[in-house]
Parts: C-alpha cells; sequence; structure tokens
C-alpha cells in the first residue's frame, strides 16, 4: 500500500470523528472571534499611529487573529490524540504494516483542512468588519497560517504521546503559547513597546510570521517581512514534523 493511500485512509477516519461532532470546528474559532467583535473596535483609532503597513484596523489585526487560529487551534490537536491512545486505537495502528509517518500525516490533513474552514470564516467576518486587502495576499497569509499550523499540530501530536497525559499536556501548552500570544505581536504591534522588549520579541520566530502575513494582508508582497515570515513557517514545519514522526515512529518501534 502507497504512502499517500495510507495517509488518506488515516485522514478518513478523522474526518469522520470530526464530522460526529462538527462543533468542534466552531468552538475553536470563537476565541479570535470574540477579539474581532470587542477587541476591533479599540483598534480604529490607534492604528494609524502604530507605524504599520496599513492604517485599516481590521487588515492589522485579522491576520495577528489568523496566526493565532493557526497556533492556539493546532496546539490543542493532541488531546484527542492522548485519547485514542487511551482507547487502543494507536495501539491498535501499531500492529498493520502501515508507514508510520503517514499516521502523522494522516493527522496533519485533518488539522489542516479544519484550520482552512476556520481561517476563511475568520476572513470573512473580517471584510464583514471593515478588513481590506487584495485576494492574492490573503491567500498568500492563509498558506502561511496554515504551514504554521501544521507545525504546530506535528508538534501537539508529538507532545501528546510524549506525555500521554491531558493534565500534563496542558499546563505545557499553556506555559509556551501565553509568551508566544505577548511577544509575537498578535494582538499589537510590538514596536510600540520598550526597547528591551522589542529585543526580547526579536527572538520569537513568530513575530516574523505575524509581520510576514500583515504586509501579505496588505498589499506588500516584496517586503522582507513576507520571506522571512514564510522561511521560518517553513523551517518550523520541517521541524515539527521531524519531531512528530520521530515520535509516532518510537512509540511503535
Amino acid at each position: 500500500m502507497s504512502f499517500a493511500r495510507e495517509s488518506t485512509i488515516v485522514f478518513r477516519r478523522q474526518i469522520r470523528m470530526n464530522l460526529r461532532n462538527p462543533a468542534w470546528v466552531l468552538i475553536g474559532i470563537m476565541q479570535p472571534v470574540l477579539y474581532l467583535l470587542l477587541f476591533g473596535p479599540l483598534l480604529e483609532p490607534l492604528v494609524g499611529s502604530f507605524g504599520v503597513s496599513t492604517d485599516n484596523a481590521y487588515t492589522f489585526l485579522v491576520p495577528g487573529l489568523l496566526v493565532q487560529l493557526g497556533l492556539f487551534g493546532a496546539f490543542f490537536a493532541g488531546f484527542g490524540l492522548i485519547g485514542e491512545w487511551r482507547e487502543g486505537v494507536i495501539e491498535a495502528e501499531r500492529v498493520t504494516p502501515a508507514n508510520r509517518t503517514a499516521l502523522l500525516v494522516g493527522r496533519l490533513m485533518r488539522d489542516v483542512l479544519q484550520l482552512s474552514v476556520q481561517a476563511v470564516i475568520l476572513v470573512a467576518l473580517g471584510y464583514l468588519m471593515g478588513m481590506r486587502g487584495p485576494i492574492g495576499g490573503i491567500v498568500l497569509g492563509i498558506i502561511i497560517t496554515l504551514i504554521v499550523g501544521g507545525a504546530c499540530a506535528a508538534a501537539s501530536n508529538a507532545l501528546a504521546l510524549t506525555t500521554k497525559s491531558e493534565d500534563v499536556m496542558a499546563p505545557v501548552i499553556n506555559i509556551v503559547m501565553m509568551p508566544v500570544l505577548l511577544l509575537s505581536g498578535i494582538l499589537l504591534p510590538m514596536t510600540i513597546g520598550p526597547e528591551w522588549l522589542q529585543h526580547l520579541s526579536d527572538l520569537m520566530p513568530f513575530k516574523y510570521i505575524v509581520d510576514g502575513v500583515r504586509d501579505s494582508f496588505a498589499g506588500s508582497f516584496g517586503t522582507s517581512s513576507v520571506l522571512w515570515g514564510a522561511v521560518w513557517a517553513v523551517v518550523l514545519a520541517a521541524l515539527g514534523t521531524w519531531w512528530g514522526t520521530a515520535t509516532f515512529r518510537k512509540e511503535n518501534a
């Protein structure tokens, strides 16, 4: 059986599980939607003073919320894997001749598809709120976000199989996500912070991804921010896939 077919079989099973409870797709998007509705109006009189590539509050905010959706939604993907491990699904899969990497890739395909649906919903709501931007830039920003989401989902699956406990995994994710949220400029640009905070945020790869997606939404395709955002997205995807694959292979050795 080919790798693509094995991945597709895993993907179809994961999709069927999601379709039995589609409410999770909407629940996952509730946080960025609330930020859009409640935080967006606060930015409207302020965004012109940020020194960013757009003076439209929602063209500034939606890309950040899109990356936030990719990070937070994907990082919680591993919780379902812990349930599968506890129910013996992983043990059942390990006795099959399926490629161990396909067991991860099939799940990542599900996570990326779910993120795609949520991203379209968020962008559509952004347009209704007043966001403006070129279609090409929006598509590029979504693609970068999907790459990052796949990286985070792979890391989440690896963490799930490493900890095998929701009680351990949840605080680890919270510890990681808090500095990412505060230092990546998802809600506010780091340029308005003190110099020491800007230097600290320069060490955060997600800052470059957020800046890149923002420039993309604003139609500035040729900026270094877009380039570095794409580069960091690919690097994180490679690292996440490597970790996830290594963990699946170790678990099924």
